[in-house]
């Protein structure tokens, strides 16, 4: 089972990535612009995800994806990690997310999901 030891590990494994503290709790930004959080329980964690794909995602795996009413108006999604099948998926979910935030120069360096 991924856990969030995973999500750092594999997110400060994509380029120029750095982890930073937002809100109490670790966010991880490349070129400055956060692509995943790690909420204080540690189950799920969030990423960038455009509106209209969320919403697929959520209607297809509701069981993995969903967005927490505050959340409702942003374009992120919040991923159960008990619910991934395994350490491939968790990968392609934040290079995908990475790939949103980053700068066109790194966006096309890194090999997996998009």
């Amino acid at each position: 089972m991924t856990d969030s030891d995973d999500v750092r590990r594999l997110a400060l494994s994509l380029p120029e990535t750095v982890e930073k503290v937002a809100w109490g709790m670790p966010t991880f930004r490349v070129a400055g612009k956060m692509f995943v959080t790690v909420p204080d329980d540690e189950t799920s964690f969030a990423v960038r995800c455009p509106v209209l794909e969320r919403q697929e995602l959520i209607a297809a795996e509701p069981e993995k994806f969903w967005v927490p009413p505050h959340e409702a108006a942003s374009s992120w999604v919040r991923v159960r990690l008990a619910a991934l099948e395994d350490l491939d998926e968790l990968r392609d979910i934040l290079v995908d997310s990475w790939r949103q935030a980053a700068p066109p120069r790194l966006a096309d360096t890194v090999p997996g999901a998009g």
